[in-house]
């Protein structure tokens, strides 16, 4: 009799360790702070996410 393949786990397949985010930093903003963030990132064609870290990083360097 063939065998059966495993059944798959439900939710999301884990990421490659590399690809992981390991450190949450909690930050607040007002409503026309996150306001300002979230039009930079649209028009960086970035998530809100992805434009803080950018630019984190790129003021982190400089």
């Amino acid at each position: 009799m063939p065998r059966q393949p495993k059944k798959r786990k439900p939710g999301r397949p884990k990421l490659a360790e590399h690809e992981t985010k390991g450190k949450i930093v909690p930050v607040r903003f007002t409503g026309a702070e996150y306001e300002r963030v979230a039009e930079a990132a649209r028009k960086a064609s970035q998530t809100v996410s992805q434009w803080v870290r950018s630019t984190l990083a790129a003021a982190a360097e400089g």
